[in-house]
């Protein structure tokens, strides 16, 4: 169906044109030219009226104006071309005539181009409802994934809808669940396999102790001494001296033993030198109280407990962000170190069984993890994942209602993004400096997205696409609380329990 022709000038990728027919903003259309079938997107739709310009003033002239012309507008917009039909999508070296013909593009060409074996189905498009749209597995695991949205847009479906279409293929996924949306949930694909946020210390890098110790790396001396102590620990946990596997308590006692010496690596200890010693012990001293539900020295290496097929998931909603922040980086750190050794067949030992499946880690709240102003150790490795765990098979995907507040560096790392309705312009700005695929066209449809609609662009998909998201069938804890419901439960219980307690009064004889 012909719906309009181009006007004015054209470029390679950018296509003006007025409209007979109201089309719909997203609705993928057809060019033909220079032999070519010529694949386009709506991105914007203006309806205008040359009669009744924005210089009338007088609503009475409008009125009369309008009673002679009737429906008389005009409807121009803008497409933004995605590539030859035949060609692979490759950008036609020549721009569109003035006067071409502007198309619907038929189901057949649509299909050909959403068509994917061993797809992940996400959704259907939003303009032609039978079409549907499914995603590149690999290319969305191993190029990694954001998904952004505002509160209530419909982000906890989307990221089910994807969990249980990844266990569809015995897929391995880790879900960092920071209010235990997921540890409950129901799939229609896999059960889920939670595991608990416990660390043994013996796993834990220096870093990563130290971080949970607050020594900062400002105050040097206590630094040092924490440093000392933490590699005396390490040479006796391998010698196997020890009465004891508790790795914080044979930190202790080594700086213990310091502090009632007298000579330290062979110098002479005074009174200040051991007053920091003894900040070092009460940090540790700390350490273990405020985090004894985090580090148990029976506690597995958490990579052990990964299965395949299964979503995996670690519940944070119990853990402060600091804890979650040591987690998330101890667990990223050790996945890159495992899946390195595992790809290259060194040796495995004792302590590090390598982890030998790709794994698709899911981060929830990525603004409290990479946020944009703080440098966790989350953070960094997070960006380290995003940089090289493509070539171990270790993929991530960054979920997030503040994109504002996600670190730049490691949103430009996700190659894919699935965005629903954004309406705050700084997280629109944040949005489309990350991603090279989002013009500004498309990011002025944000703010009208009906809850579980989102584009959909990257390299897990061929072109960006308008998607209205699948509704997840299974169940999760996501959703919003029903304040109404939860008052007026307490309410009833309240009424029940006082005629309950009426009715045994009565029962014993008693009188009002």
């Amino acid at each position: 169906m012909i719906i309009g022709r181009c006007v004015g000038e054209n470029s390679l990728i950018d296509v003006n044109f007025v409209s007979k027919e109201m089309p719909k903003v997203g609705e993928y259309v057809s060019l033909k030219y220079d032999g070519k079938v010529i694949l386009g997107m709506i991105e914007s739709l203006i309806r205008g009226s040359v009669s009744l310009n924005g210089d009338i003033y007088d609503p009475n002239t409008i009125e009369k104006i309008r009673e002679i012309e009737g429906k008389d507008y005009y409807i121009k917009g803008n497409i933004r071309i995605l590539g030859d039909v035949d060609d692979n999508l490759r950008i036609p070296r020549t721009p569109a005539p003035p006067g071409t013909e502007i198309q619907v593009a038929n189901e057949k060409v649509l299909r050909k181009i959403f068509k994917l074996d061993n797809g992940l189905k996400i959704g259907n498009l939003i303009s032609q409802e039978d079409v549907e749209v499914k995603l590149n597995i690999n290319n969305m695991v191993s190029r990694h994934l954001a998904i952004l949205a505002m509160t209530g847009a419909g982000k906890s479906n989307t990221v089910s809808v994807l969990i249980d279409g990844l266990l569809e293929y015995n897929g391995c996924i880790l879900i960092f669940d920071m209010h235990g949306e997921y540890i409950d949930a129901e799939f229609k694909n896999g059960a889920v396999n939670p595991i608990d946020p416990i660390i043994n210390p013996i796993y834990m890098s220096f870093s990563e102790i130290k971080g949970l110790a607050n020594i900062p790396s400002s105050a040097y001396i206590q630094e040092r001494y924490f440093r000392e102590a933490y590699k005396e620990a390490n040479a006796i946990v391998s010698s196997g001296e020890s009465d004891t596997r508790d790795f914080l308590e044979i930190m202790r006692r080594v700086l213990e033993k310091w502090y009632n010496t007298e000579i330290f690596r062979g110098k002479e200890i005074n009174s200040s030198e051991k007053a920091k010693i003894m900040d070092v012990i009460n940090k540790m001293d700390d350490l273990k109280t405020k985090y004894d539900n985090l580090l148990n020295i029976n506690g597995s290496n958490i990579l052990s407990e990964l299965k395949l097929g299964v979503a995996n998931v670690i519940d944070l909603g119990q853990t402060d962000e600091s804890a979650a922040e040591v987690i998330v980086s101890h667990i990223l750190r050790n996945a890159l170190k495992s899946r390195k050794a595992a790809i290259h067949k060194k040796e495995e030992n004792f302590y590090e069984k390598h982890l030998n499946f790709p794994v698709f880690f899911i981060m929830e709240e990525a603004h409290i993890l990479a946020p944009k102003n703080r440098n966790p150790s989350s953070k960094y490795w997070i960006s380290r994942v995003a940089r090289e765990g493509r070539k171990f098979g270790l993929g991530l995907c960054l979920v997030s209602q503040s994109p504002k507040s996600v670190d730049p560096d490691a949103l430009s790392q996700a190659n894919n993004m699935i965005i629903l309705r954004l309406v705050e312009p700084q997280d629109q700005r944040h949005v489309q400096s990350a991603s090279e695929s989002l013009s500004e066209d498309l990011v002025k449809q944000l703010p009208s997205l009906n809850v579980g609609e989102a584009i959909v662009l990257g390299l897990m998909v061929k072109v960006p696409t308008l998607v209205k998201i699948d509704e997840f069938k299974g169940r999760t804890v996501g959703d919003d609380i029903n304040i109404i419901d939860q008052w007026q439960s307490i309410k009833d219980k309240e009424l029940n329990d006082i005629k309950d307690q009426e009715d045994e009064f009565k029962q014993l004889g008693g009188n009002y």
